[in-house]
């Protein structure tokens, strides 16, 4: 009798842990909605290199990532071109998360320019080389509400999409570069972009990676922890 119900317990702890690791994987288990969430997320904070020096710099806690790259995320975001410090302030937090501490310098950045008459803050433009800055997502790992997000980084340079009075060709050559704008690749823009990304998957040894650990948070917003 002892040796039937130590048997009985024996498998009962192994059904317990078995239900538990399947719940476990099952929350774990990134959905195809995490995975349009995560990706629009990201076309959010992705810059531009002739702007922010990095489409995505590298930092341990967003309060250490980079003032121009901070601000001109915020600046991409911003649904009006007239804003208070306060409104300035209120995207950055829902950008970045509550635990994002940097407040907007009250004399303007570079390209949001404060106006002392009206004690407005005005965005300015700026102009944009012929390299598009691209990433795709390679790989996602998540655990409960964190995600660690593994991106492939390239450049597409489209240089050769206008003819000599400025219009734009029909059909003209894409070079995809790496970081360094070593040409590493070309296609044709008939092609599609999503040939692009099957080129670049073909030849990963020759482009650069970031792991990006995004946190959802209450209300179910993502928030960029840390990129490394």
């Amino acid at each position: 009798m002892k040796k039937m119900l130590a048997i009985i317990m024996v498998l009962l702890i192994i059904f317990i842990g078995m239900f538990i690791h399947t719940k476990n994987a099952n929350q774990n288990k990134v959905t195809v909605s995490e995975v349009q969430q995560i990706e629009e997320y990201l076309t959010k904070i992705y810059m531009w290199q002739e702007v922010t020096e990095e489409a995505l710099p590298k930092f341990d806690n967003i309060n250490n990532a980079s003032d121009l790259w901070t601000w001109e995320v915020v600046k991409k975001n911003l649904e009006s071109f007239e804003l208070s410090k306060e409104e300035i302030e209120e995207k950055a937090i829902e950008l970045f998360g509550k635990n994002f501490t940097k407040r907007f310098p009250d004399e303007g950045s570079e390209f949001i320019i404060y106006d002392e008459e009206t004690g407005l803050y005005y965005t300015n433009g700026m102009g944009l080389d012929s390299l598009e800055d691209c990433f795709f997502i390679k790989k996602i790992n998540k655990v409960e509400d964190t995600y660690q997000v593994e991106i492939v980084e390239y450049l597409e340079d489209y240089e050769n999409s206008i003819d000599e009075e400025g219009n734009l060709l029909d059909e003209y050559n894409i070079d995809i570069m790496n970081l360094d704008r070593q040409v590493v690749l070309t296609f044709k823009n008939t092609e599609g972009e999503e040939r692009a990304i099957e080129m670049v998957k073909e030849n990963l040894e020759k482009f650069s990676s970031k792991n990006i650990i995004l946190k959802k948070d209450v209300e179910g917003n993502l928030n960029v922890e840390s990129v490394r």
